[in-house]
């Protein structure tokens, strides 16, 4: 992980880009580097995870690679993540970046052209403004504040080049096995996941695993506990407020025998943090902001222990975990759009989320469920075993086919149990309604509906979160928030 920005079609002094990176500095606290380039300048702040992945910047003369994220495929002991993507570029093109096994956000500087690029997944972000011939960019819009008020976020599984604006990556499909049964598909999404989540900690930097208690952190857990059984678990909790999902996770650490810390959040912790957490996740969604709080003080715990977990996010995207809103809608068809939107949106929703709230602490995370080759497959499973329906009990099953190929590895409870999202089941949601209700009142929504772009506000919180929200930022960078909740 780390923190990248750059100008280019525009002079910049070296203070200038420190300034600029300095508003990245908790992506990146170990070392920070500035290079002045003819029309402009790059910067980028180092997060210390391994050899290979701690390097942000590759190439002494152009092209000029700045990276945020890690590679996955075998690339050798000589070379760093940063020199392997600027060996692909040079010998493949921009193109030769689609067929990456990785979790990215680069800029690349090459004869007078800028070419920014992310992931078909995209939890890594990148942000841009282009303006005539000047392009501006980062990893984090509030390093752009001293420079434009108007800014775009880059899409997953696109390039934009200073000289031909924005393309999609060439077509590419990482290749998995196909299945005739379910059984099957059960046995090959097991070993996808066994298989990505070896990958992700081949370097020895992952020591730990943010726990929730739910299904999808229990998998990460328990495959994990088979690569290094020594890896520590985290989760939080809200002190006032019974958990929904300690008691599981609670569970999942004695039935793995592992190392768990667990922190309680006070009603202290979340009005202080409030502002802070807006500010760090750029957007102001009611439910993205619940979730960025209860992550920032999990990511917070595992600091004194480690600076890279992996987590589990990305599952319900892809295997039909949003029970409630798949529940809203009656045909197979519109369920599978449904889902579809979740997956569309995820970067800049539970992605971001995830990004923001876990590097607001220096923590590097990583996504076995977002590996390509699991993301590849999941697109092969019918929606009917993602959510399925068991006739002989008359009810529906939210991931089920991620239930059958980790069965064996997890107590019946956790098996079986059905999902709370992360801030509904820590508690925080609910502390939430109750500490915004002092800043703002059901007459202020009613005057205050919308924000001053027009974006439809869906709460007295929320309105709480936008005000905080401008408090940081300009009405351009408003266009950055994204709904979580596809009916809202």
């Amino acid at each position: 992980m780390s923190g990248i920005a750059g100008v280019t079609g525009e002079k910049v002094s070296k203070e200038q880009l420190l300034e600029m990176i300095g508003k990245l500095t908790h992506r990146g606290p170990n070392k920070t580097i500035t290079r002045q380039i003819d029309d402009g300048g790059l910067a980028c702040c180092e997060l210390d995870i391994s050899p290979r992945c701690t390097a942000a910047m590759a190439g002494k003369e152009e092209p000029v690679v700045l990276l945020d994220g890690e590679v996955y495929q075998d690339i050798g002991p000589a070379r760093t993540n940063a020199e392997f993507i600027r060996e692909v570029y040079l010998r493949e093109g921009r193109e030769g970046l689609a067929a990456i096994d990785g979790s990215f956000a680069c800029a690349i500087v090459d004869r007078g052209e800028t070419i920014l690029a992310r992931d078909a997944v995209g939890s890594h972000p990148l942000i841009y403004r282009a303006r005539g011939n000047r392009l501006y960019f980062a990893s984090e819009a509030k390093a752009l504040l001293a420079w434009t008020d108007q800014v775009e976020e880059l899409p997953p599984g696109h390039f934009y080049s200073s000289q031909e604006g924005l393309q999609p990556f060439p077509a590419h499909t990482f290749p998995t096995p196909d299945f005739s049964t379910p059984a099957e598909a059960a046995e090959i999404l097991r070993e996808l996941m066994i298989k990505a989540t070896r990958k992700m900690m081949a370097d020895g930097a992952v020591q730990g695993v943010s726990l929730s208690g739910g299904l999808d952190s229990s998998i990460i857990a328990a495959i994990a506990k088979e690569i290094d059984p020594g890896i520590k678990l985290f989760s939080t909790t809200i002190k006032r407020y019974p958990s929904k999902d300690l008691k599981f996770a609670e569970l999942m650490a004695e039935f793995l025998d592992l190392e768990h810390h667990i922190y309680q959040i006070t009603d202290h912790d979340i009005d202080s943090i409030l502002s802070k957490a807006v500010y760090h996740l750029e957007s102001f969604d009611e439910d993205c902001v619940s979730g960025t709080t209860a992550n920032i003080y999990t990511s917070k715990l595992t600091t004194v222990f480690t600076n890279a977990i992996l987590v589990g996010e990305g599952a319900d995207e892809l295997f039909g975990g949003y029970f409630a809103e798949l529940k809203e809608v009656e045909s197979a068809e519109q369920r599978e759009e449904v889902a579809d939107k979740l997956v569309q949106i995820a970067y800049n929703t539970a992605l971001r989320r995830l990004d923001r709230a876990w590097l607001a602490n220096s923590v590097s995370y990583r996504t076995p469920f977002l590996d390509p080759e699991v993301v590849a497959f999941s697109r092969k499973i019918p929606m009917d075993l993602k959510f399925y329906h068991d006739e002989a009990r008359g009810i529906d099953i939210e991931k089920w086919i991620l239930r059958e190929a980790f069965r064996g590895m997890l107590p019946k409870e956790i098996a079986n149990r059905t999902k709370l999202r992360f801030a509904g089941g820590t508690g925080v949601d609910d502390l939430m309604d109750e500490l915004t209700a002092k800043y703002v009142s059901d007459i202020d929504f009613r005057d205050t509906p919308r924000t001053e772009t027009g974006i439809k506000l869906n709460s007295p919180k929320e309105l709480h979160y936008y005000k905080l929200f401008r408090q940081h930022f300009p009405a351009g960078y408003e266009k950055l928030t994204a709904r979580w909740d596809p009916f809202k």
